[in-house]
């Protein structure tokens, strides 16, 4: 029994050299198509595939672009904000100085600011 079950096991594992053998057999398979037709087609790839990356390289420069103005357009609205917001406290200051001038009888002096 010990030797027929060693050449059983040897004669799966020769059948699985013998299939590895098929499989490395056809990954080396020589191709014969003709050069006249295999430059163009890579040439024609090569150039597709350059036009697709320039383009999505020009995309990419505007969207960048596009991203810094509106950087810059959020900037110069965060200081007039700041400069408006700066503004409103200054004049409810004036409001309330002149409300409380008027609640105690007086005028405002113009020009004495």
């Amino acid at each position: 029994m010990g030797l027929k079950a060693t050449q059983e096991e040897n004669g799966m594992a020769a059948e699985s050299l013998r299939a590895q053998a098929r499989n490395t057999g056809a990954e080396s398979k020589t191709y014969t198509s003709p050069q006249r037709k295999l430059v163009p087609f890579f040439a024609q790839s090569r150039d597709q595939w350059k036009e697709k990356c320039q383009g999505a390289k020009a995309r990419l420069k505007q969207l960048k672009k596009k991203v810094q103005r509106g950087e810059a357009r959020q900037r110069r609205h965060q200081e007039r904000l700041q400069a408006l917001a700066g503004e409103v406290s200054r004049l409810q200051a004036e409001n309330r100085r002149l409300a409380a001038a008027l609640a105690a009888g007086e005028k405002k002096e113009w020009g004495a600011e």
